[in-house]
């Protein structure tokens, strides 16, 4: 851009009032302030803009090309600072939030919703993938906040992670099919070694800390399925695919219907802790700031 804002300011005012003086006027600038700023652009682009008379200045060809792109300009600079204003008065904003898809259902959108409730101005978007991903993605600021569970990981330094829950690891089935096992002479203490074991897919975290544990304690499977979802490995063990491992406090309604059974397991698996993670700033956005204290407040027991 050749010229100053301030010039097509100028112009575009002039042209809009049609008279120099009324453009004078509006801007609290003297008249040959206002035909000195139009001459120095005339000058400036090669051509004339205005043709001027007593009664006034209208646009020339030149001109009118010039006003319709000032215009829209100044348009949409004023549609900018509207935003801006409903923004800061209203709390509209945009927040990004990274979690696994079995996190998302169980966990974040029992927030989620009261949260939109409380705040409906601001936009939510949510990318569901998994944990490594989403810290991969904090780290790179692509999110503002994630959701997580801790495993045999190390926590990015530049990451602060904010406990809300923890969590139990079980292995379930239905109980017929725990029926058909014993019947075939399968001990309890070997229902992991003998059974088809259901498991999230190897590049879970969820998975790579069972894996873990399964090595420290000396549990060799036999037969291992994976699937990408806790809901689908749910699924599997309720109409008897196998035994699934899965977290304890999603699964508490079919623990007690009786639709899922808990195998005992001969060393519990330890508790893991899931939190909200976040990259700590000075300037942080007022629907991460929003969000944040509205976790803290409302964090419920799973």
């Amino acid at each position: 851009m050749d010229q100053t804002l301030s010039s097509y300011y100028i112009f575009y005012t002039a042209a809009s009032c049609g008279n120099i003086s009324k453009a004078a006027a509006k801007l609290f600038i003297s008249q040959p302030a206002v035909s000195k700023a139009i001459q120095k652009l005339e000058s400036g682009l090669g051509c004339q803009l205005f043709v001027r008379s007593s009664r006034g200045v209208t646009l020339t060809e030149e001109g009118s090309i010039l006003y319709e792109h000032v215009r829209a300009a100044f348009e949409t600079l004023d549609a900018g600072e509207e935003k801006v204003r409903r923004t800061a008065g209203l709390g509209i904003g945009h927040l990004k939030i990274g979690v696994s898809s079995t996190l998302c259902k169980y966990v974040l959108l029992p927030y989620l919703k009261e949260f939109v409730r409380e705040h409906p101005h601001i936009n939510i978007s949510i990318a569901c993938q998994s944990t490594s991903e989403t810290l991969h993605l904090l780290s790179d600021d692509r999110l503002d906040i994630g959701l997580a569970g801790l495993g045999n990981y190390e926590m990015p330094h530049t990451l602060l992670f904010d406990f809300i829950a923890d969590v139990e690891d079980v292995f379930v089935a239905a109980r017929p099919y725990l029926y058909y096992l014993k019947q075939s002479g399968i001990e309890e203490s070997e229902i992991l070694q003998n059974c088809s074991l259901m498991m999230l897919d190897k590049n879970n975290i969820s998975r790579q800390y069972i894996d873990e544990y399964m090595q420290k304690n000396q549990i060799a499977v036999r037969e291992c399925i994976e699937a990408s979802s806790m809901d689908l490995l749910i699924e599997f063990a309720k109409i008897g695919l196998g035994a699934a491992c899965v977290i304890r406090q999603f699964i508490e309604p079919e623990l007690a219907d009786g639709s899922l059974v808990e195998i005992p397991l001969p060393v519990p698996v330890l508790k893991r802790s899931i939190g909200f993670v976040y990259k700590p700033a000075k300037h942080a956005s007022k629907p991460l700031e929003q969000f944040i204290d509205f976790y803290r407040q409302a964090k419920t027991a799973l």
